[in-house]
């Protein structure tokens, strides 16, 4: 196993070494074009959040099971309680002005034995779709964001081949309840991600798992049109900048006929660390702990990634609608950043690469930000992502705070994006440290 390891390393460094190269010789970049404003009046704002993250009140599942046998996880508690908050919380996206709320609806709560489905959980549902179609919004349903109850888990989770017969009898009750609310369709959120959360728990094998998701999807999706004909159906992959193709590539292959638009959650850049560990990963079939201090607040922002994740799905898919289902900045705590740059000088930044791509052609239709509120990431309460901050370990009112962000977000959704002559805060960077090596060869400029 070591020598294994060591040469994979090796491997993955002489790469890294390849691409620097390629840097060295990459062509000029293109002329700098303005970026064009506003992005239109049917391009879909939004915000993002889960349901297992954010709810509370959690039932039986396999992530209550997981948070226990880990000593250093912080307990789940309520969250930030969007169960029991659901309408004030629906009540701050619309004052944003955005379009689109997207929610999960969680498996492990709607049915707590094989064959039972608890109308009082399918309530709520309706209640939360219910307050988002009276403020204005349409709702993006998420189906399986990575959670699933535990009679599941006690049958296998996703090594038992009758996981996704379970899973879609689910499905399919969620997709026939609530068809008529015309939901932008998520089946299965971040599946990669989705798939290492679980062989790191020695809970699935990754061909196996990924091919049962990409089954899922597919049968899912064939029923959702079935009953809900000029549905838009999606599966939202996490984008891995310098290795996209390797990561996604596969499942994206699985699904591809079977997309109505391409759902892409961007976050950061390049990162020769991670991308050793996930070189070695998908080399042995087991994934590898993140080294001891890497927190994902340290991990690269490169705003301008954003614009090469969106290149590389329309040269995938010519002419499909893209949809940013996910993108946002973490903070450590809600605290500034060392360096100065702010939750509004990331959006800022990151419309302004949106506005490129979408003046370079791409067929840009949505964004959401993650997320509305802080939750809870997979382990931990630190990790803040919110347009509203919460500290859920000492605020025991769990008081939703705006961040500068809020303002920001209101004032690009109403204008349809930045300004005309808006500059980016940061420039761009080294381009091995963004999306090697598209961001090298073929670069994007910024005046």
């Amino acid at each position: 196993m070591r020598f294994r390891v060591r040469r994979y390393v090796l491997a993955v460094l002489a790469a890294a070494a390849s691409t620097m190269l390629l840097c060295t010789n990459a062509a000029a970049a293109p002329p700098i074009q303005p970026v064009a404003a506003p992005l239109g009046s049917d391009f879909l704002w939004g915000v993002a959040s889960s349901g297992f993250q954010s709810e509370g009140h959690a039932p039986d599942s396999n992530w209550t099971r997981y948070i226990p046998s880990h000593p250093d996880y912080d307990a789940l508690n309520d969250s930030v309680d969007f169960y029991d908050r659901y309408a004030s919380d629906i009540d701050l996206a619309a004052n944003l002005g955005v379009r689109v709320f997207r929610i999960g609806i969680e498996w492990a709560r709607l049915q707590p034995a094989p064959g039972v489905w608890d109308e009082g959980a399918f309530r709520f549902y309706d209640a939360v779709l219910a307050k988002i179609a009276q403020a204005g919004m349409r709702p993006m349903i998420t189906l399986d964001h990575w959670v699933y109850p535990g009679w599941a888990v006690d049958r296998g989770g996703w090594r038992n081949p009758g996981m996704v017969g379970d899973w879609l009898a689910n499905m399919r009750a969620v997709v026939d309840r609530y068809a008529d609310r015309d939901p932008l369709w998520v089946t299965v959120n971040e599946p990669a991600a989705y798939v290492s959360h679980e062989v790191r728990r020695g809970k699935a094998d990754p061909g196996e798992m990924l091919d049962r998701l990409a089954q899922a999807h597919n049968a899912i999706y064939d029923h959702i049109h079935q009953v809900q004909p000029g549905a838009q159906v999606t599966s939202n992959v996490g984008y891995v900048a310098g290795s996209e193709a390797e990561v996604n590539g596969s499942f994206i292959d699985r699904v591809a006929a079977r997309l109505d638009y391409v759902g892409v959650d961007y976050y950061f850049g390049f990162d020769p660390v991670q991308s050793v560990l996930g070189s070695v990963t998908r080399a042995l079939g087991s994934a590898v702990p993140n080294p001891p201090g890497m927190n994902i607040w340290d991990l690269p922002l490169r705003t301008e990634g954003i614009y090469y994740a969106l290149r590389h799905y329309s040269q995938r898919f010519p002419g499909k609608p893209l949809y940013i289902v996910e993108n946002g900045m973490p903070t450590e705590n809600g605290g500034p950043r060392p360096d100065g740059y702010s939750r509004s000088d990331h959006l800022r930044d990151t419309v302004y690469w949106i506005q490129r791509a979408k003046a370079d052609g791409m067929n840009v239709m949505g964004y959401n930000y993650w997320s509305l509120t802080d939750n809870y990431e997979w382990g931990s309460y630190t990790p803040r992502f919110g347009l509203y901050t919460v500290d859920v370990r000492t605020d025991p009112g769990l008081t939703r705070r705006p961040t500068d962000a809020v303002g920001t977000y209101t004032q690009i959704v109403a204008a349809g994006g930045v300004p005309g002559d808006y500059r980016p805060t940061r420039a761009p960077a080294l381009c091995v440290l963004v999306d090697p090596p598209a961001s090298c060869l073929t670069p994007v400029a910024a005046p």
